[in-house]
């Protein structure tokens, strides 16, 4: 397409639009336009640097501080004290407790074993009054064995009413932990190992073994 034909005029124009171009201030206005479309690429690596260097700063001005790093020391110093204390409370509880325990049980034993010795010395009454009852032949009167038989009734329901209780295993498998065997005879009418005659009872307070009872023990035949 054919360019139009330029008037006077317009060459004019032209020619003052070249001329304001090369002029100081055509030149300030070219650079400021530049400047507005593209920031410089140093200047925002500078902004970055900036940035770095001052969080640097910040953390080294906080590892750097010395009265923060007392308290922390000193918190942690204390945490731990008060869970020694803690410890150590539980284990001072934890003693009394088994130190109450082992007193109640200690004062449970005293009460119910408190009379063992006075049961000790009363036995022999005891068997002396069952060898009187055993001893009496047809020519003893009904009044004197009925008298003999009340007493003794008396004197073991007494010691029953404080936990004594008598053991008297005729029959029975022998238990050496309440049975004293005097002897062994041949039995084959019973098994081995059992109470064959009772010698002397034994005697229990509260469980325990006062006195055990003295027995004849069976064998087996030979």
């Amino acid at each position: 397409m054919a360019k139009d034909p330029q008037t006077p005029l317009d060459d004019e124009m032209e020619r003052h639009d070249q001329d304001d171009a090369q002029t100081p201030e055509g030149e300030a206005e070219a650079r400021a336009a530049a400047e507005k479309a593209e920031p410089y690429p140093a200047e925002a690596e500078l902004d970055s640097v900036i940035d770095d260097e001052g969080d640097t700063v910040s953390t080294e001005a906080e590892s750097d501080n010395p009265e923060a790093e007392m308290l922390a020391a000193r918190v942690e110093e204390l945490e731990q004290e008060l869970a020694d204390t803690k410890d150590q409370a539980m284990r001072t509880a934890a003693e009394a407790q088994n130190v109450r325990r082992r007193a109640e049980q200690d004062a449970e034993k005293a009460r119910k074993f408190a009379l063992e010795k006075f049961v000790k010395e009363l036995l022999p009454v005891i068997d002396s009054l069952e060898k009187a009852l055993d001893a009496m032949g047809e020519d003893a009167t009904e009044a004197h064995r009925e008298g003999v038989s009340m007493t003794l009734k008396m004197q073991l329901d007494v010691l029953g009413k404080f936990g004594v209780e008598p053991v008297d295993p005729h029959g029975e498998p022998f238990d050496p932990q309440v049975h004293e065997a005097m002897t062994m005879v041949p039995n084959p009418e019973m098994e081995p190992n059992t109470v064959m005659e009772v010698i002397q009872k034994g005697y229990l307070l509260n469980g325990r073994l006062v006195r055990p009872a003295m027995v004849v023990v069976s064998k087996k035949a030979e």
